[in-house]
Protein backbone atom coordinates (compact mmCIF):
# COMPACT_ATOMS: atom_id res chain seq x y z
CA UNK A 1 0.00 0.00 0.00
CA UNK A 2 1.27 3.47 -0.87
CA UNK A 3 1.31 6.21 1.78
CA UNK A 4 1.48 9.85 0.66
CA UNK A 5 3.08 12.28 3.12
CA UNK A 6 2.05 15.94 3.11
CA UNK A 7 4.83 18.54 2.95
CA UNK A 8 4.43 19.72 6.53
CA UNK A 9 5.26 16.24 7.87
CA UNK A 10 8.10 15.28 5.53
CA UNK A 11 10.85 16.38 7.91
CA UNK A 12 9.87 13.38 10.08
CA UNK A 13 10.09 11.03 7.08
CA UNK A 14 13.55 11.93 5.79
CA UNK A 15 11.92 14.35 3.28
CA UNK A 16 10.14 11.42 1.61
CA UNK A 17 6.94 12.20 -0.29
CA UNK A 18 5.65 8.61 -0.56
CA UNK A 19 6.37 5.33 1.20
CA UNK A 20 5.37 1.76 0.30
CA UNK A 21 4.18 -0.35 3.26
CA UNK A 22 3.21 -4.01 3.53
CA UNK A 23 0.29 -3.60 5.96
CA UNK A 24 -3.30 -3.35 4.80
CA UNK A 25 -4.77 -1.45 7.77
CA UNK A 26 -4.07 2.04 9.06
CA UNK A 27 -2.51 0.73 12.28
CA UNK A 28 -0.25 -1.67 10.39
CA UNK A 29 0.84 1.09 8.03
CA UNK A 30 1.52 3.55 10.86
CA UNK A 31 3.48 0.96 12.85
CA UNK A 32 5.67 0.16 9.85
CA UNK A 33 6.28 3.87 9.25
CA UNK A 34 7.12 4.43 12.91
CA UNK A 35 9.58 1.54 12.88
CA UNK A 36 11.17 2.89 9.73
CA UNK A 37 11.25 6.53 10.88
CA UNK A 38 11.54 6.80 14.69
CA UNK A 39 11.11 10.59 14.55
CA UNK A 40 7.54 10.08 13.27
CA UNK A 41 6.40 9.33 16.83
CA UNK A 42 6.80 12.96 17.87
CA UNK A 43 5.03 14.24 14.80
CA UNK A 44 1.92 12.06 14.80
CA UNK A 45 1.24 11.05 18.40
CA UNK A 46 0.99 13.00 21.65
CA UNK A 47 2.44 11.96 25.01
CA UNK A 48 -0.66 9.82 25.68
CA UNK A 49 -0.19 7.88 22.47
CA UNK A 50 -3.20 9.51 20.81
CA UNK A 51 -3.11 10.71 17.22
CA UNK A 52 -2.63 14.47 17.31
CA UNK A 53 -5.81 16.46 16.67
CA UNK A 54 -4.40 18.38 13.71
CA UNK A 55 -3.66 15.18 11.74
CA UNK A 56 -6.18 13.64 9.33
CA UNK A 57 -5.81 10.26 7.66
CA UNK A 58 -7.52 9.58 4.33
CA UNK A 59 -7.91 6.25 2.54
CA UNK A 60 -8.60 7.23 -1.03
CA UNK A 61 -11.03 10.15 -0.67
CA UNK A 62 -12.63 8.93 2.57
CA UNK A 63 -11.68 10.20 6.03
CA UNK A 64 -10.29 7.32 8.11
CA UNK A 65 -9.01 9.40 11.03
CA UNK A 66 -11.41 7.73 13.49
CA UNK A 67 -9.28 5.23 15.43
CA UNK A 68 -12.17 2.74 15.37
CA UNK A 69 -11.40 2.28 11.67
CA UNK A 70 -7.67 1.75 12.06
CA UNK A 71 -7.84 -2.05 12.28
CA UNK A 72 -10.22 -2.35 9.33
CA UNK A 73 -8.56 -3.38 6.04
CA UNK A 74 -8.20 -0.44 3.68
CA UNK A 75 -10.17 -0.96 0.43
CA UNK A 76 -8.07 -2.67 -2.23
CA UNK A 77 -6.26 -0.22 -4.49
CA UNK A 78 -6.60 2.68 -2.06
CA UNK A 79 -3.65 4.71 -0.84
CA UNK A 80 -3.26 6.51 2.47
CA UNK A 81 -2.67 10.23 2.86
CA UNK A 82 -1.30 11.78 6.06
CA UNK A 83 -2.62 15.35 6.07
CA UNK A 84 -1.89 17.93 8.78
CA UNK A 85 -3.40 21.40 8.99
CA UNK A 86 -1.26 24.11 7.45
CA UNK A 87 -6.57 24.57 6.03
CA UNK A 88 -20.26 18.82 -1.92
CA UNK A 89 -22.85 19.09 -3.77
CA UNK A 90 -24.56 21.72 -5.93
CA UNK A 91 -25.65 25.08 -4.52
CA UNK A 92 -29.35 25.84 -4.65
CA UNK A 93 -29.77 29.27 -6.15
CA UNK A 94 -26.52 30.68 -4.78
CA UNK A 95 -26.01 32.94 -1.79
CA UNK A 96 -27.47 36.05 -3.47
CA UNK A 97 -31.25 36.26 -3.22
CA UNK A 98 -33.54 37.00 -6.13
CA UNK A 99 -34.54 40.25 -4.44
CA UNK A 100 -30.90 41.40 -4.34
CA UNK A 101 -30.37 40.31 -7.95
CA UNK A 102 -33.36 42.28 -9.21
CA UNK A 103 -32.10 45.41 -7.49
CA UNK A 104 -29.10 45.71 -9.84
CA UNK A 105 -28.86 46.22 -13.58
CA UNK A 106 -26.18 46.00 -16.24
CA UNK A 107 -25.53 48.94 -18.55
CA UNK A 108 -24.25 48.61 -22.12
CA UNK A 109 -20.63 49.01 -21.07
CA UNK A 110 -20.97 46.19 -18.53
CA UNK A 111 -22.66 43.94 -21.08
CA UNK A 112 -19.61 44.46 -23.29
CA UNK A 113 -17.12 44.05 -20.42
CA UNK A 114 -18.62 40.80 -19.13
CA UNK A 115 -19.73 39.37 -22.46
CA UNK A 116 -17.68 36.19 -21.96
CA UNK A 117 -19.67 35.49 -18.80
CA UNK A 118 -22.98 36.27 -20.45
CA UNK A 119 -22.25 33.65 -23.11
CA UNK A 120 -22.01 30.92 -20.46
CA UNK A 121 -25.38 29.22 -20.02
CA UNK A 122 -24.78 28.73 -16.27
CA UNK A 123 -24.11 32.45 -15.71
CA UNK A 124 -25.92 34.61 -18.25
CA UNK A 125 -27.49 37.93 -17.30
CA UNK A 126 -29.02 36.63 -14.05
CA UNK A 127 -25.71 35.21 -12.85
CA UNK A 128 -23.79 38.36 -13.74
CA UNK A 129 -26.28 40.49 -11.84
CA UNK A 130 -25.78 38.23 -8.79
CA UNK A 131 -22.04 38.79 -9.08
CA UNK A 132 -22.60 42.55 -9.21
CA UNK A 133 -24.90 42.39 -6.15
CA UNK A 134 -22.40 40.36 -4.11
CA UNK A 135 -20.48 41.74 -1.13
CA UNK A 136 -17.27 39.81 -0.44
CA UNK A 137 -14.71 40.33 2.34
CA UNK A 138 -11.17 39.18 1.54
CA UNK A 139 -9.00 38.87 4.63
CA UNK A 140 -5.36 39.12 3.62
CA UNK A 141 -3.99 40.99 0.61
CA UNK A 142 -0.84 38.96 0.06
CA UNK A 143 0.01 35.86 -1.96
CA UNK A 144 -3.49 34.35 -1.87
CA UNK A 145 -5.45 37.58 -1.56
CA UNK A 146 -3.83 39.03 -4.68
CA UNK A 147 -5.26 36.62 -7.26
CA UNK A 148 -8.55 36.36 -5.35
CA UNK A 149 -9.05 40.14 -5.46
CA UNK A 150 -7.93 40.53 -9.06
CA UNK A 151 -10.18 37.80 -10.42
CA UNK A 152 -13.21 38.78 -8.36
CA UNK A 153 -12.81 42.38 -9.50
CA UNK A 154 -12.39 41.27 -13.10
CA UNK A 155 -15.50 39.07 -12.75
CA UNK A 156 -17.55 42.11 -11.68
CA UNK A 157 -18.13 41.60 -7.94
CA UNK A 158 -19.97 44.70 -6.75
CA UNK A 159 -18.34 45.24 -3.36
CA UNK A 160 -14.95 44.01 -2.18
CA UNK A 161 -13.57 44.62 1.30
CA UNK A 162 -9.79 44.27 1.61
CA UNK A 163 -8.42 43.73 5.12
CA UNK A 164 -4.69 43.57 5.87
CA UNK A 165 -2.52 45.20 8.55
CA UNK A 166 0.88 44.68 6.89
CA UNK A 167 2.99 46.79 4.54
CA UNK A 168 4.59 45.71 1.26
CA UNK A 169 8.21 44.52 1.55
CA UNK A 170 10.70 43.36 -1.07
CA UNK A 171 10.42 39.61 -0.22
CA UNK A 172 6.65 39.86 -0.79
CA UNK A 173 7.14 40.54 -4.50
CA UNK A 174 8.19 36.93 -5.20
CA UNK A 175 4.63 35.64 -4.78
CA UNK A 176 2.37 38.62 -4.04
CA UNK A 177 1.90 39.70 -7.64
CA UNK A 178 -0.78 42.28 -6.84
CA UNK A 179 2.03 44.50 -5.49
CA UNK A 180 5.06 46.00 -7.24
CA UNK A 181 8.28 47.83 -6.39
CA UNK A 182 6.44 51.15 -6.32
CA UNK A 183 4.28 49.79 -3.48
CA UNK A 184 7.15 48.96 -1.11
CA UNK A 185 6.42 50.30 2.39
CA UNK A 186 2.80 51.07 1.44
CA UNK A 187 -0.04 49.37 3.35
CA UNK A 188 -1.02 46.23 1.46
CA UNK A 189 -4.71 47.09 1.76
CA UNK A 190 -4.14 50.44 0.00
CA UNK A 191 -1.89 48.94 -2.67
CA UNK A 192 -4.42 46.19 -3.42
CA UNK A 193 -7.27 48.72 -3.47
CA UNK A 194 -5.55 50.69 -6.23
CA UNK A 195 -5.01 47.55 -8.34
CA UNK A 196 -8.65 46.50 -7.94
CA UNK A 197 -9.87 49.95 -8.98
CA UNK A 198 -7.63 49.79 -12.05
CA UNK A 199 -9.19 46.45 -13.03
CA UNK A 200 -12.83 47.40 -12.47
CA UNK A 201 -13.76 51.00 -11.68
CA UNK A 202 -17.35 49.96 -10.94
CA UNK A 203 -16.38 47.74 -8.01
CA UNK A 204 -16.84 49.44 -4.65
CA UNK A 205 -13.62 48.87 -2.73
CA UNK A 206 -13.37 49.12 1.05
CA UNK A 207 -9.78 48.97 2.31
CA UNK A 208 -9.06 48.54 6.01
CA UNK A 209 -5.51 48.62 7.32
CA UNK A 210 -6.22 46.62 10.50
CA UNK A 211 -5.28 43.31 12.10
CA UNK A 212 -8.26 41.01 12.50
CA UNK A 213 -8.74 39.82 16.07
CA UNK A 214 -11.56 38.77 18.36
CA UNK A 215 -12.45 42.37 19.21
CA UNK A 216 -13.13 43.49 15.64
CA UNK A 217 -13.78 40.40 13.50
CA UNK A 218 -17.58 40.52 13.81
CA UNK A 219 -17.71 44.13 12.64
CA UNK A 220 -15.22 43.38 9.84
CA UNK A 221 -17.42 40.68 8.25
CA UNK A 222 -20.84 42.07 9.23
CA UNK A 223 -23.09 42.64 6.22
CA UNK A 224 -21.03 40.55 3.78
CA UNK A 225 -22.27 37.55 1.84
CA UNK A 226 -19.00 35.67 1.79
CA UNK A 227 -15.63 35.74 3.55
CA UNK A 228 -12.45 34.50 1.86
CA UNK A 229 -9.60 33.44 4.15
CA UNK A 230 -6.30 34.50 2.58
CA UNK A 231 -4.41 34.81 5.87
CA UNK A 232 -1.11 33.20 6.80
CA UNK A 233 -1.39 32.38 10.50
CA UNK A 234 -3.40 30.04 12.70
CA UNK A 235 -4.74 32.69 15.03
CA UNK A 236 -6.48 34.58 12.22
CA UNK A 237 -7.76 31.40 10.59
CA UNK A 238 -9.50 30.12 13.72
CA UNK A 239 -10.90 33.54 14.63
CA UNK A 240 -12.34 33.91 11.10
CA UNK A 241 -13.78 30.41 11.14
CA UNK A 242 -15.48 30.91 14.51
CA UNK A 243 -16.82 34.35 13.55
CA UNK A 244 -18.25 33.06 10.27
CA UNK A 245 -20.07 30.24 12.07
CA UNK A 246 -21.45 32.69 14.64
CA UNK A 247 -22.60 35.11 11.89
CA UNK A 248 -23.81 32.39 9.51
CA UNK A 249 -21.49 33.46 6.67
CA UNK A 250 -19.82 30.91 4.35
CA UNK A 251 -16.02 30.89 4.41
CA UNK A 252 -13.78 30.03 1.45
CA UNK A 253 -10.55 28.64 2.91
CA UNK A 254 -7.19 28.49 1.16
CA UNK A 255 -3.66 27.68 2.33
CA UNK A 256 -0.26 27.10 0.73
CA UNK A 257 2.98 25.55 1.95
CA UNK A 258 6.08 24.96 -0.16
CA UNK A 259 4.59 23.10 -3.18
CA UNK A 260 1.18 22.15 -1.77
CA UNK A 261 -2.10 23.99 -1.52
CA UNK A 262 -5.54 23.41 0.00
CA UNK A 263 -8.99 24.83 -0.74
CA UNK A 264 -12.29 24.17 1.01
CA UNK A 265 -15.61 25.83 1.83
CA UNK A 266 -16.65 25.97 5.47
CA UNK A 267 -19.94 26.80 7.16
CA UNK A 268 -22.13 26.56 4.06
CA UNK A 269 -25.74 25.46 4.67
CA UNK A 270 -24.92 23.39 7.73
CA UNK A 271 -21.70 22.00 6.29
CA UNK A 272 -18.52 21.45 8.30
CA UNK A 273 -16.24 24.22 9.54
CA UNK A 274 -12.47 24.38 9.97
CA UNK A 275 -12.71 22.91 13.48
CA UNK A 276 -14.61 19.89 12.12
CA UNK A 277 -11.55 19.12 10.01
CA UNK A 278 -8.84 20.25 12.44
CA UNK A 279 -10.23 20.79 15.97
CA UNK A 280 -7.00 22.46 17.11
CA UNK A 281 -3.83 23.96 15.56
CA UNK A 282 -0.58 21.98 15.29
CA UNK A 283 1.39 21.18 18.42
CA UNK A 284 4.52 23.15 19.41
CA UNK A 285 7.45 22.70 17.07
CA UNK A 286 5.29 21.48 14.18
CA UNK A 287 3.86 24.82 13.06
CA UNK A 288 4.76 25.69 9.44
CA UNK A 289 4.60 29.44 10.01
CA UNK A 290 7.26 29.06 12.70
CA UNK A 291 9.37 27.00 10.31
CA UNK A 292 9.34 29.66 7.55
CA UNK A 293 8.62 26.93 5.03
CA UNK A 294 8.56 29.04 1.86
CA UNK A 295 6.30 28.66 -1.17
CA UNK A 296 6.94 28.39 -4.90
CA UNK A 297 5.65 31.54 -6.60
CA UNK A 298 2.89 30.23 -8.92
CA UNK A 299 1.27 28.06 -6.23
CA UNK A 300 -0.46 31.01 -4.59
CA UNK A 301 -1.88 32.00 -7.97
CA UNK A 302 -3.23 28.49 -8.51
CA UNK A 303 -4.87 28.25 -5.09
CA UNK A 304 -6.09 31.85 -5.06
CA UNK A 305 -7.68 31.36 -8.48
CA UNK A 306 -9.50 28.26 -7.24
CA UNK A 307 -10.71 30.20 -4.20
CA UNK A 308 -12.07 32.91 -6.50
CA UNK A 309 -13.76 30.27 -8.67
CA UNK A 310 -15.40 28.64 -5.64
CA UNK A 311 -16.58 32.06 -4.47
CA UNK A 312 -18.19 32.82 -7.83
CA UNK A 313 -19.91 29.42 -7.94
CA UNK A 314 -21.41 30.07 -4.50
CA UNK A 315 -22.52 33.56 -5.51
CA UNK A 316 -24.17 32.41 -8.73
CA UNK A 317 -25.38 29.00 -7.53
CA UNK A 318 -23.81 26.72 -10.13
CA UNK A 319 -21.81 23.50 -10.33
CA UNK A 320 -20.31 21.40 -7.59
CA UNK A 321 -18.39 23.05 -4.79
CA UNK A 322 -16.03 22.19 -1.97
CA UNK A 323 -18.38 22.27 1.02
CA UNK A 324 -17.76 18.97 2.78
CA UNK A 325 -14.63 18.49 0.70
CA UNK A 326 -10.97 19.50 0.75
CA UNK A 327 -9.08 19.95 -2.49
CA UNK A 328 -5.38 19.18 -2.10
CA UNK A 329 -2.98 20.17 -4.88
CA UNK A 330 0.62 18.90 -4.87
CA UNK A 331 2.43 20.76 -7.65
CA UNK A 332 5.75 19.01 -7.01
CA UNK A 333 4.27 15.53 -7.29
CA UNK A 334 1.78 16.60 -9.99
CA UNK A 335 -1.06 15.15 -7.95
CA UNK A 336 -4.41 16.40 -6.70
CA UNK A 337 -7.37 14.87 -4.89
CA UNK A 338 -10.68 15.89 -3.39
CA UNK A 339 -10.96 14.57 0.16
CA UNK A 340 -14.02 14.11 2.34
CA UNK A 341 -14.63 16.53 5.24
CA UNK A 342 -17.34 15.47 7.69
CA UNK A 343 -19.40 17.67 9.95
CA UNK A 344 -18.65 16.80 13.57
CA UNK A 345 -21.58 16.80 15.94
CA UNK A 346 -19.11 17.42 18.79
CA UNK A 347 -17.48 20.41 17.06
CA UNK A 348 -16.70 23.17 19.56
CA UNK A 349 -18.25 25.89 17.41
CA UNK A 350 -20.77 24.35 14.96
CA UNK A 351 -21.72 21.12 16.76
CA UNK A 352 -24.96 20.34 18.56
CA UNK A 353 -23.64 21.70 21.88
CA UNK A 354 -21.05 24.38 20.99
CA UNK A 355 -18.68 25.60 23.67
CA UNK A 356 -17.37 28.52 21.59
CA UNK A 357 -20.08 31.16 21.32
CA UNK A 358 -17.98 34.22 20.57
CA UNK A 359 -14.64 34.82 18.86
CA UNK A 360 -11.64 34.55 21.16
CA UNK A 361 -8.05 35.56 20.60
CA UNK A 362 -5.52 32.75 20.62
CA UNK A 363 -2.08 33.38 22.04
CA UNK A 364 0.13 32.47 19.10
CA UNK A 365 3.19 32.28 21.30
CA UNK A 366 1.34 29.78 23.46
CA UNK A 367 0.14 27.81 20.42
CA UNK A 368 3.75 27.49 19.31
CA UNK A 369 4.84 26.47 22.79
CA UNK A 370 6.82 29.69 23.14
CA UNK A 371 4.97 31.40 25.97
CA UNK A 372 6.94 31.13 29.20
CA UNK A 373 5.22 29.26 32.03
CA UNK A 374 5.66 31.31 35.25
CA UNK A 375 6.33 28.07 37.13
CA UNK A 376 8.96 27.04 34.60
CA UNK A 377 12.57 28.17 34.58
CA UNK A 378 12.80 30.88 31.88
CA UNK A 379 14.83 30.16 28.77
CA UNK A 380 18.13 32.04 28.81
CA UNK A 381 18.89 34.09 25.71
CA UNK A 382 21.99 35.67 24.24
CA UNK A 383 22.05 38.92 22.27
CA UNK A 384 23.42 38.84 18.69
CA UNK A 385 26.19 41.29 19.63
CA UNK A 386 27.28 39.13 22.56
CA UNK A 387 27.36 35.99 20.42
CA UNK A 388 29.42 37.78 17.77
CA UNK A 389 31.86 39.03 20.43
CA UNK A 390 32.31 35.56 21.91
CA UNK A 391 32.90 34.06 18.47
CA UNK A 392 35.48 36.74 17.67
CA UNK A 393 37.23 36.12 20.99
CA UNK A 394 37.45 32.39 20.26
CA UNK A 395 35.51 31.41 23.37
CA UNK A 396 34.46 27.75 23.57
CA UNK A 397 30.90 27.56 22.26
CA UNK A 398 28.67 24.99 20.63
CA UNK A 399 26.30 26.55 18.11
CA UNK A 400 23.36 24.40 17.01
CA UNK A 401 21.32 25.32 13.94
CA UNK A 402 17.74 24.00 14.11
CA UNK A 403 16.54 25.49 10.81
CA UNK A 404 15.21 23.65 7.77
CA UNK A 405 17.68 22.66 4.99
CA UNK A 406 16.30 25.22 2.51
CA UNK A 407 16.78 28.00 5.09
CA UNK A 408 20.41 27.04 5.66
CA UNK A 409 21.06 27.07 1.91
CA UNK A 410 19.96 30.73 1.81
CA UNK A 411 21.73 31.92 4.95
CA UNK A 412 24.56 29.86 6.40
CA UNK A 413 26.15 30.05 9.82
CA UNK A 414 29.74 28.90 9.70
CA UNK A 415 30.79 26.46 12.40
CA UNK A 416 27.28 25.52 13.53
CA UNK A 417 26.25 21.90 13.83
CA UNK A 418 22.83 20.93 12.47
CA UNK A 419 20.39 19.10 14.75
CA UNK A 420 16.63 19.21 14.04
CA UNK A 421 14.53 19.79 17.15
CA UNK A 422 13.00 16.33 16.88
CA UNK A 423 16.47 14.73 17.13
CA UNK A 424 17.79 16.70 20.11
CA UNK A 425 16.83 14.14 22.74
CA UNK A 426 18.74 11.27 21.17
CA UNK A 427 21.66 13.41 19.94
CA UNK A 428 22.34 15.36 23.12
CA UNK A 429 25.60 13.42 23.61
CA UNK A 430 27.01 15.45 20.72
CA UNK A 431 26.87 18.51 23.00
CA UNK A 432 29.55 19.36 25.55
CA UNK A 433 27.86 20.18 28.90
CA UNK A 434 31.05 22.01 29.94
CA UNK A 435 30.54 24.60 27.19
CA UNK A 436 27.71 27.02 26.51
CA UNK A 437 25.39 25.77 23.76
CA UNK A 438 23.63 28.42 21.66
CA UNK A 439 20.64 27.47 19.52
CA UNK A 440 19.92 29.49 16.40
CA UNK A 441 16.93 29.74 14.04
CA UNK A 442 15.44 32.45 11.84
CA UNK A 443 13.47 34.50 14.37
CA UNK A 444 14.50 33.16 17.77
CA UNK A 445 11.31 31.14 18.32
CA UNK A 446 12.26 27.60 17.35
CA UNK A 447 15.49 28.05 19.30
CA UNK A 448 13.40 28.57 22.45
CA UNK A 449 11.59 25.31 21.70
CA UNK A 450 14.97 23.64 21.24
CA UNK A 451 16.18 24.69 24.70
CA UNK A 452 12.92 23.47 26.28
CA UNK A 453 13.13 20.17 24.40
CA UNK A 454 16.71 19.65 25.54
CA UNK A 455 15.78 20.34 29.17
CA UNK A 456 12.92 17.84 29.01
CA UNK A 457 15.40 15.27 27.73
CA UNK A 458 17.47 15.77 30.90
CA UNK A 459 20.36 17.81 29.50
CA UNK A 460 22.03 19.74 32.33
CA UNK A 461 24.55 21.89 30.46
CA UNK A 462 24.09 25.64 29.85
CA UNK A 463 21.85 26.30 26.84
CA UNK A 464 20.84 29.62 25.26
CA UNK A 465 18.52 30.86 22.53
CA UNK A 466 19.82 33.48 20.10
CA UNK A 467 17.57 36.46 20.80
CA UNK A 468 15.76 37.56 17.63
CA UNK A 469 17.37 34.75 15.64
CA UNK A 470 19.48 35.24 12.56
CA UNK A 471 17.14 37.98 11.40
CA UNK A 472 18.60 40.11 14.20
CA UNK A 473 22.17 39.15 13.32
CA UNK A 474 22.28 39.62 9.55
CA UNK A 475 23.90 43.07 9.75
CA UNK A 476 26.75 41.82 11.93
CA UNK A 477 29.88 40.90 9.99
CA UNK A 478 32.54 38.72 11.58
CA UNK A 479 36.19 39.12 10.69
CA UNK A 480 36.34 35.69 9.05
CA UNK A 481 33.18 36.26 7.01
CA UNK A 482 32.56 38.62 4.12
CA UNK A 483 28.93 38.77 5.10
CA UNK A 484 26.11 36.45 5.97
CA UNK A 485 24.75 35.82 2.48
Amino acid sequence: MKVFISATLRSFFGRSTTEEVQGNTVNEALKELRDRFPEVGKGLWDEKGELRSFIRIFAGEADWTDKNMHDTPVPSGSSLLLLPLIAGGAPEGGIISEVRRKQVSLDNAEVDQFSRHLLLREIGVKGQKKIKAARVAVIGAGALGGPVLQYLAAAGVGTLKIVDFDTVAVPNLQSQVIHGFRDIRRPKAASARDKVRAINRRTEVIAENIKVDASNVLSVIDGFDLVIDCTDNYQARYILNDACVICGIPLVYGAVYQYEGWVSIFNYQGGPCLRCLFPAPPEPGLVPTCAEGGTISPLSGIIGSIQATEALKLIIGIGEHLSGKLLRVDTLGLRSEVLEVRHRDDCQVCGSAPTIREPKNYDYEELCGLREDPAEEPVATIAPEDLARRIENGEPLTIVDVREPHERSILRFSGAIVIPIGQLARRQRELNPEHDTVFICKEGKRSILAVKTLREAGYAGPAYSLRGGLDAMKDIILSNEGGWI
